[in-house]
């Protein structure tokens, strides 16, 4: 039975407070809409606590074996949605904490020693963005390898690359796909790197100057598949560069999603017309029948918006913090369950879109043959067979490209007598350069666009995902 007089006091901290707070800060210091997300890892935290303080003799094994059924009991509530949340229980731990009690009586209220919400909230956080990386690895993954299968199909579709989004030079549209594909392998180390770094556990720093209990943190870090436990318990519970980190790595994934998406609605216009999109992930006009629009590229290009005000938010919210703990850090976790619920949904929306795309090929061959993509390939000629400098060689398919722009036709339509007005020392051969797909083949430089270093790059994508 609790000795609290007023059953409006707070019930963990009711032998110091008479009375309840005012009903807005009720309203304002409760949590638990958001990080009732957290019920796992704080029941897997729990019981791992618990263990490990019958294990050191600080809990009785009858009170632990106890609490550790009724926390069994607590997460399949939970699980089953037969579980009721109140916001006059502030958060998750205290919500855990009271239905424990309701199970199992006092013995519920030992689970507690040689902890703090501090340490408690800062595990359980850790726990989630490290289940949330492996999430989004697995996601980024199914978007690679959907690149790959597209990149494998087109490794000789010739297209224009831009440079200013200018035609610049023909490339593959395998190719320009496997640069994704390499965006992406960077994500998936920035979260790796960044799950090496929070894969620390803070549990046993209790509030912030650790505790006089013979705690066995390696115990619970092990439990709890930590590398190790954190080593200042002031950085413990303080430290939230772990979110920030994930944050970071999540807006640079959201910027490269937006960036393909950008290309996918381009490519879709009527004005480009390289792909078509498919109905599922499209949309109609309600006034325009003839409309197919790109709303599931423009909603990924959108929502990147999102992910980049997620760490805007969180560096706002730590920047001014003195150590240790500050109930600013509440405002940690929703922005992070937003940055990462959105781009889980973006990747699957992308790898949605890059599936079933189809591609116009005859479109962007001859997108590549306009704006004298092979000028370049003429300049290379000009050094390679007439030994002439690159700079030198530079003006002189300048003027072969004022001379095609004249006349109105592409380079390779110019006559043999015609380029010889530029430089004499042309010849026949000069033609056999002149193609787009010409073009393309010779760009056999380690990581250029020639179709058989785009099928070896996608082979060797492939088996290193395995």
């Amino acid at each position: 039975m609790s000795d609290i007089k007023n059953p409006s006091a707070n019930q963990m901290w009711g032998g110091h407070y008479s009375q309840g707070p005012a009903e807005t800060m009720a309203r304002i210091n409760a949590s638990i809409d958001v990080d009732k997300a957290l019920y796992r890892q704080d029941i897997a935290g729990s019981t791992a606590h618990c263990q490990m303080l019958a294990a050191q003799g600080i809990l009785p094994q009858a009170d632990a074996d106890a609490i550790l059924k009724g926390l069994e009991q607590v997460l399949g509530e939970i699980e089953s949605g037969d579980f009721t949340y109140s916001q006059s229980l502030e958060d998750i731990h205290m919500h855990v904490e009271a239905r424990l009690k309701d199970i199992i009586g006092e013995a519920s209220g030992r689970l507690h020693t040689a902890r703090s919400r501090n340490d408690q909230v800062a595990t359980d956080f850790r726990l989630w963005v490290r289940d949330a990386i492996d999430h989004l690895d697995g996601e980024l993954k199914n978007l690679q390898l959907a690149l790959l299968a597209r990149a494998e199909e087109h490794s000789h579709t010739v297209m224009p690359g831009f440079t200013h989004l200018q035609v610049a030079q023909p490339v593959t549209l395998g190719h320009h796909l496997m640069a994704y594909v390499e965006m992406f392998s960077r994500d998936r180390g920035r979260f790796q790197d960044a799950r090496k770094r929070l894969n620390e556990s803070p549990l046993g720093a209790a509030a912030l100057a650790g505790t006089s209990f013979p705690l066995d943190r390696h115990a619970t870090a092990k439990a709890l598949g930590f590398d190790r436990p954190t080593a200042n318990s002031l950085d413990s519970v303080a430290a939230r560069d772990f979110a920030l980190e994930f944050l970071a790595a999540s807006a640079i994934t959201a910027q490269h999603l937006s960036r393909f998406a950008e290309e996918l609605i381009i490519w879709s216009s009527s004005q480009f017309g390289f792909i078509k999109l498919s109905e599922s992930f499209t949309s109609g006009s309600s006034i325009m029948p003839q409309k197919r629009n790109p709303d599931g590229a423009e909603l990924v290009r959108g929502k990147s918006g999102r992910v980049f005000g997620a760490l805007i938010s969180l560096l706002t919210t730590c920047k001014g913090l003195t150590l240790a703990y500050n109930k600013d850090l509440q405002e940690d976790k929703e922005p992070v369950f937003d940055a990462a619920d959105t781009l889980a949904i973006c990747l699957q929306v992308t790898a949605g879109m890059v599936s079933d795309f189809t591609a116009n090929t005859a479109r962007m061959r001859e997108s590549a043959m306009s704006g004298y993509s092979t000028a370049t390939d003429l300049a290379d000629w000009l050094v390679r067979s007439l030994n002439i400098p690159f700079r030198d060689a530079h003006h002189i398919t300048g003027r072969a490209v004022k001379l095609a722009e004249g006349k109105g036709v592409r380079l390779d339509e110019l006559s043999l007598a015609e380029l010889q007005s530029v430089h004499s020392g042309i010849t026949q051969d000069v033609f056999s350069v002149l193609t787009v797909e010409a073009s393309v083949a010779s760009r056999k430089s380690y990581g250029g666009t020639a179709p058989e270093l785009v099928q070896q790059a996608a082979k060797t994508f492939r088996e290193n995902l395995k």
